[in-house]
């Protein structure tokens, strides 16, 4: 899976942006109950309609896992980027152990295979990049 290392600037300044596949189901219910609870510094973008044109080139990659930009500009990927987004809830506590250290890949690599099956899956593609 390709990781980009561009810092582009998020579409919202004043917040962390988790932009998210709203076209998945499965997507789409865990950010409408994300939303419901998270405390303000967080905004949800679908790539589909809220895309910043600086992130056009990396559209595929981001259909592909979560992408979560802070509003410093840090860019958080996949698990990384689905425990920062949690953090913004009561409930974040639930997802940082998912980032210790012991844990960490593990749980990167059976998310990352079930991010690329989904892709596979929900785009018919049978060569992906990702």
């Amino acid at each position: 899976m390709e990781i980009s290392q561009q810092k582009p600037v998020p579409l919202h300044h004043s917040k962390d942006t988790l932009y998210y596949d709203a076209s998945c189901p499965l997507c789409t219910k865990e950010i409408e109950h994300l939303k419901k609870l998270q405390q303000g510094g967080l905004y949800c973008a679908d790539i589909h309609t809220e895309l910043p044109k600086e992130l056009t080139n990396q559209r595929e990659a981001m259909l592909g896992i979560l992408h979560l930009y802070k509003k410093s500009g840090e860019c958080m990927q996949g698990l990384d980027a689905t425990a920062e987004a949690w953090s913004h809830t009561d409930y974040g506590w639930a997802f940082r152990f998912l980032r210790w250290p012991l844990i960490k890949p593990v749980a990167d690599k059976v998310y990352y295979i079930w991010a690329k099956k989904r892709y596979e899956k929900k785009y018919n593609c049978g060569a992906c990049r990702l």
